[in-house]
């Protein structure tokens, strides 16, 4: 099954992506700011990324930006509550597969991660 950097400040939203997703076959490796997503991204290989907009040291989207010089074909599927974040996010789209919204359903996760994995984004920009 796919290996998933988890990057989301929350604690209570990363316990319960990291237990759901690991419940249904996944891999998590999770981590709680943008800058330890990075040094997690760096030293390991990933199938997705799944982070957080809003969170401190490095938000998604600069996380995102970051990986796709990298890994331009790494999926990235975004997660986040604030509607002004997600619109930032969708002016994006040439490098990020979604955008999650909290709050989200187990299920709602499970098939936006299992679209991300078999959507790659285009990486092409407009």
């Amino acid at each position: 099954m796919a290996k998933i950097l988890l990057a989301e400040d929350e604690a209570s939203v990363r316990e319960f992506v990291r237990r759901g997703l690991e419940s249904h076959g996944y891999d998590v490796v999770d981590v709680a700011d943008g800058g330890a997503a990075l040094e997690k991204l760096q030293a390991g290989a990933f199938d997705l990324l799944l982070a957080d907009i809003v969170m401190p040291v490095m938000d998604g989207i600069a996380l995102a930006l970051k990986l796709s010089a990298d890994r331009p074909h790494m999926p990235v599927l975004l997660m986040t509550g604030y509607a002004m974040e997600k619109q930032r996010a969708h002016n994006l789209d040439f490098l990020i597969t979604d955008v999650l919204s909290k709050p989200f359903t187990l299920e709602q996760l499970l098939k936006a991660v299992r679209h991300a994995l078999t959507n790659p984004p285009k990486n092409t920009a407009p």
